[in-house]
């Protein structure tokens, strides 16, 4: 009977030693898995910063060409202040069709940075929303998974129990 019984105590004793080792390598696979997705949303977001900043140089590039070819020398930005800059360059214009040619170009100028800011805007909006989903993707995944191995685990027991 007191054999019964230790044989008893030591097989739920290793069932329990069982257990716990399945949960603590769903507990190690759980969080690589979060790792995994820690680094993919930072490349993302390093390529994102970076694709920004060659965009904000590209801008600024084009800014001074268009500022070159109006007569505007990026110097006299530099060395005054942007009011006085755009000051001079008013008093440049001599006529109603010279302020309208300029106002054009000032319209042209700001619809296309507004288009470029548009489409940083979505894209922006895109990849946080792909990487949202995955994630959401991925805890669903280790969450079925975990209740699978929770209740093999529960018939498990039940099957030993006598």
């Amino acid at each position: 009977m007191n054999q019964d019984l230790t044989q008893q105590w030591l097989t739920e004793i290793q069932v329990l030693k069982e257990q716990m080792a399945g949960l603590q390598h769903d507990r190690d696979a759980a969080w690589e898995s979060a790792q995994k997705w820690r680094q993919l949303y930072n490349t993302e977001a390093e390529q994102r910063r970076t694709d920004a900043q060659l965009s904000q140089q590209a801008i600024a590039s084009l800014k001074a060409e268009v500022h070159k070819l109006q007569g505007l020398e990026v110097e006299t930005l530099a060395a005054g202040t942007p009011v006085t800059a755009i000051q001079e360059e008013i008093e440049q214009l001599k006529s109603v069709q010279d302020l309208q040619a300029k106002l054009i170009s000032v319209i042209k100028e700001r619809s296309r940075l507004w288009q470029a800011l548009k489409t940083e805007q979505d894209n922006h909006a895109e990849t946080r929303n792909s990487l949202t989903t995955a994630l959401g993707d991925a805890i669903d995944s280790l969450t079925r998974e975990r209740a699978g191995r929770e209740k093999e685990n529960e018939l498990r027991g039940q099957e030993e129990t006598p």
